[in-house]
């Protein structure tokens, strides 16, 4: 480099579990990054990559940052693997044995991503559940930080499986019902049921493998030098206060999907909504968005991994039906058990939705949920659509699915208040009513606490705001890592 070494920026690898919601908020950070002049790797799996290659913006969008770069990398599972439903945790051994040493092997034969032009990587951001990424750090003394890319409150749910064991806890004692409180989570006295608990940890036998790779990956998070949470302080700070105790150095610096956005505006750049699909986005819902009243239709997504039988398929959309309600809804052509992958969405549902109903295989979910159509979402509450949901101050019907979704919707529905948990039910006269409740007869009500916390989010990426104000200080952590 000589001696323009100086004026060389820090080089950051960015390295997410490669799945939808943890590639889409870690690309949103690595666009975040690029506007503040870092040069930033995404480290992303062959798969992954493929298909931002087919359904995004992501390329296009990337080109305007002349330090920006992909590099991708085998997941170690095969391409017709549907990375879906339970099997969605083969992605996890998968990238510990096959992934880690890959990367190892990558990282020293590409003298750590340097160039005429770059220097080599000078800061590790990992996917909180890769910790071969701290080892090989430590390895080579590379300062590493952990992106967390679920909320702090499952995060911390997470952290205190070893409390939830010694208390006796976990596993549910014979006799005892789900909606036992649990009390060794600190901050969640009172209100917290063993049926909130994150999925991994309900279960029967302590000797379960998932139950302990989790607290271990988690419980391997304190060996980075910080941590980076998706959420503003307003939202989960009380929760932080917990983690904080554990890992002193935390940069809340979300929304992430409306901190970017405030970024761009700032900088009078590029104000289109980021698209990091792994699906092509049909947005024929949009028009039809665009010809419904406001705040009367309710938009039902899953998410990427949940997948559904034919029996829960009819329960949600009898109730939805029944309702009388609009409804937008995303089902994926590998969404439903037992069924070929290639077939569409179901004839008998799509002849039945005409009436009130449009149905999709994949949505633009973002601008889908800040339409002036929409006024509530049936959602899986994974993290980054609760978020979403939260900035466009849409309330929610929570129906999780698994791994953190359990707790999100818990607190959607008892500590924030903006929306209705349906976790462990799939009933259609359930569903009919709390859909009425939430876009007839409570609207009002739902729809004002929505858009308190959606004010909240936006006041926390603005400029002087809490996220706002850690992001500026996770730059200059970074910066001064290279002084």
């Amino acid at each position: 480099m000589g001696s323009h070494g100086a004026t060389i920026p820090p080089h950051v690898l960015i390295f997410p579990l490669p799945v939808q919601g943890h590639v889409n908020t870690m690309l949103k950070l690595a666009e975040l990054l690029c506007l503040s002049s870092l040069d930033v790797t995404f480290m992303v799996s062959d798969f992954s990559h493929s298909r931002l290659l087919k359904h995004s913006t992501v390329i296009s969008r990337f080109e305007q940052y002349p330090g920006f770069r992909f590099e991708s990398i085998s997941d170690g599972l095969p391409d017709d693997h549907p990375r879906a439903g339970e099997q969605a945790m083969d992605i996890l051994p998968s990238t510990k044995n096959i992934t880690g040493p890959l990367f190892k092997q990558m990282m020293i034969e590409k003298n750590l991503l340097s160039s005429d032009t770059r220097r080599p990587v000078t800061c590790i951001i990992a996917d909180g559940v890769l910790s071969f990424a701290c080892d090989f750090a430590e390895e080579k003394g590379i300062p590493l930080i952990f992106f967390r890319t679920i909320s702090a409150c499952s995060f911390w749910a997470y952290f205190c499986i070893p409390e939830l064991i010694a208390a006796g806890e976990i596993p549910l004692k014979a006799g005892i019902g789900k909606d036992q409180i649990v009390n060794s989570v600190p901050g969640m006295e009172g209100f917290l049921r063993y049926r909130d608990l994150p999925s991994f940890c309900q279960v029967n036998d302590i000797n379960e493998p998932k139950l302990h790779i989790i607290e271990s990956e988690t419980r391997q998070t304190t060996r980075a030098q910080a941590v980076i949470l998706n959420t503003f302080e307003d939202l989960e700070g009380a929760i932080v206060s917990h983690i904080r105790k554990h890992i002193p150095r935390i940069f809340t610096i979300g929304p992430n999907n409306a901190h970017l956005k405030s970024r761009l505006a700032q900088k009078e750049s590029e104000k289109s909504i980021l698209s990091s699909s792994f699906w092509e986005e049909d947005r024929s819902c949009i028009d039809w968005l665009n010809e419904q009243p406001p705040k009367s239709v309710i938009y039902v997504s899953f998410g990427s991994i949940t997948v559904v039988s034919r029996d829960q398929l009819l329960e949600f959309w009898h109730g939805l039906v029944n309702s009388g309600q609009r409804f937008l809804w995303v089902m994926r052509p590998d969404s439903i058990v037992g069924e070929d992958k290639k077939n569409q969405i179901p004839v008998e549902l799509e002849e039945g939705t005409k009436a009130r109903g449009y149905m999709v295989e994949w949505a633009p979910q973002e601008e889908v949920l800040n339409n002036a159509a929409v006024g509530g979402f049936l959602t899986h509450s994974g993290w980054n659509s609760t978020l979403e949901s939260i900035v466009a101050g849409v309330p929610m019907i929570c129906w999780p699915y698994f791994a953190d979704q359990t707790i999100n919707s818990r607190f959607v529905s008892e500590v924030w208040k903006i929306g209705f948990d349906v976790k462990d039910t799939c009933d259609r006269e359930i569903i009919e009513k709390v859909v009425r409740e939430l876009i007839e007869v409570r609207k009002n009500e739902f729809m004002e606490r929505a858009e308190n916390m959606a004010k909240l989010a936006r006041k926390a990426v603005s400029e002087g705001g809490s996220s706002y104000c850690n992001f500026d200080g996770l730059i200059d952590y970074i910066k001064a890592m290279v002084i």
